[in-house]
């Protein structure tokens, strides 16, 4: 991802051409690359950080850019070297895989992997980053211990429906996460604005003239922020399961939730063929059965092994994560059959950790916690009287995940004492000039990013678009369709389109 070759490196004068006086150390950065092993986030993570073929280092950036003399941060960087003659590579691929807060390194370790040997990897660098927050880089959100969470005690999501917030648990949270994360101000200074910034930089520390990206999920939203801000710097861009620019936080929850009810009844409908089905043979009362098994558990967690239990929120946690494409239905069903026939909730517990980021060693990664503090950064805060319209429509909408309490009066948004106000603003990237043409990949039963989101961005950005026909969330380059990879492939290294209208079918 580092190795330049002559036929498209530039200088790094010419690659920062747009820096200013006071960024310009930064765009200047020389990268030393080193092993990768004291980047691992887990000990189950560790295996893909020690292969020879891949090379870590930190990129210096301000913490805040509006300050750039202020303080710095360290973002965590991983390449892995292209495989073919440097006279025909081309630069590097930079990928974001989502959550906000998931690691791109470990995305861009674990791809190199299964990408070996193809054009791909013969043509370019591979490079992924933790985003500003995240996973190795420095400083780190954390906000719980890894005996708290699990306890099943932390909580930093804005997307559940079990449990409520009081104005004291918000103003103590930010408290808690700015002790363990380094004050307030980094708190602060994680936002995808500024993570949008850091890939500007690390492109010109790169040596690449212009950027060529890969974004998965909230990828494509930190992808759409950097064509916004740097259009003129952009090769090609590719983004697979879009969230919508033009929708704020609480359009794009409700139309997550519609799609993970959506995915449950099709689960329901795949278990009610077997007579064993613990959801029934009839998909009709699927979700009541659902709830007469987890709602209890809001309040009396059912035991998961290793002296841990599992409550209401592990457990639809643990299936949620098995909704995001059809092999994870099977694992689902048996963890729910555990549950309805044991009383135990050991398989969903073991599907929530692996999702959540909880290593086979027990240690945790930052994950949450920064998923949590980039949506405090991003997205618009609610009233008390907005947060309990909100959970109370959730819970309409998708009665699977319905915990069975009332959150009127006791509801608050909990990023309300956050120390800075959100700094993404909606709608954003609308048709961003001079930008080359990108390409959007979009999947019509999408439980998590709705098909029309990847519609939506796509006419934002002027963008071909790929419609996948199936349900799933993501699929680009990994191994899942030869039409979409082939697809893929021909665009970013040939900057070759799709034909208008364009489907693949899994």
């Amino acid at each position: 991802m580092l190795a330049l070759s002559a036929c498209v490196s530039t200088s790094t004068s010419e690659a920062r051409s747009d820096a200013s006086d006071e960024l310009d150390g930064f765009y200047k950065q020389d990268l030393d690359f080193r092993g990768c092993a004291e980047f691992a986030p887990t000990e189950s993570a560790s295996q893909f950080f020690a292969s020879e073929n891949v090379e870590c280092t930190y990129l210096e950036v301000p913490m805040d850019y509006s300050s750039p003399s202020g303080e710095e941060m360290e973002v965590a960087v991983l390449r892995v070297p292209a495989e073919g003659d440097p006279q025909e590579r081309i630069g590097s691929i930079i990928i974001n895989p989502g959550g906000p807060g998931e690691s791109g390194m470990l995305i861009a370790a674990a791809l190199s992997m299964r990408l070996s040997g193809t054009p791909l990897m013969e043509r370019f660098d591979l490079v992924g980053f933790d985003p500003r927050g995240v996973g190795a880089s420095r400083p780190a959100i954390r906000g719980f211990s890894d005996a708290e969470r699990d306890a099943g005690t932390a909580r930093t999501t804005l997307l559940g429906t079990s449990g409520s917030w009081t104005e004291e648990d918000t103003a103590t949270l930010v408290d808690k996460c700015a002790a363990a994360s380094g004050g307030k101000e980094v708190l602060a200074a994680v936002g995808t604005r500024h993570a949008a910034r850091d890939i500007d930089v690390l492109r010109a520390a790169l040596g690449d003239e212009k950027l060529t990206f890969l974004g998965l999920s909230y990828g494509t939203r930190l992808g759409a922020v950097y064509a916004e801000q740097f259009p003129e710097n952009v090769r090609a861009m590719v983004f697979d399961g879009a969230i919508d620019p033009r929708v704020d936080g609480e359009g794009q929850r409700m139309a997550t939730f519609e799609g993970f009810q959506r995915s449950f009844d099709q689960l329901a409908a795949h278990c009610a063929q077997d007579a064993d089905c613990p959801l029934d043979t009839d998909p009709e009362s699927a979700t009541e059965t659902f709830q007469d098994l987890v709602q209890p558990l809001v309040r009396d967690p059912v035991p998961a092994g290793n002296g841990r239990t599992a409550d209401f929120a592990q457990v639809t946690g643990g299936v949620g994560v098995s909704l995001y494409t059809r092999e994870g239905w099977d694992a689902a069903i048996a963890g729910i059959a555990q549950l309805k026939n044991e009383g135990r909730a050991d398989q969903l517990l073991a599907l929530h950790d692996l999702y959540t980021g909880r290593g086979t060693d027990g240690v945790w990664s930052n994950f949450l916690d920064a998923n949590f503090a980039i949506n405090c950064m991003d997205e618009e805060r609610r009233s008390p009287q907005v947060e309990a319209s909100l959970r109370a429509r959730i819970a309409a909408t998708s009665p699977w995940l319905d915990s069975g309490e009332d959150f009127t009066g006791s509801s608050r948004h909990a990023c309300e004492h956050w120390p800075a106000d959100p700094t993404l603003g909606f709608p954003y990237a609308q048709n961003p000039s001079p930008l080359p043409e990108t390409l959007v990949i979009s999947i019509t039963g999408d439980p998590s990013t709705p098909y029309e989101g990847g519609v939506s961005l796509a006419d934002s950005l002027g963008a071909a678009l790929l419609t996948v026909e199936g349900a799933r969330h993501t699929m680009a380059l990994q191994g899942i369709s030869t039409c979409v990879d082939q697809t893929v492939t021909a665009y970013l290294i040939d900057l070759a389109l799709p034909h208008e209208d364009a489907r693949c079918r899994l």
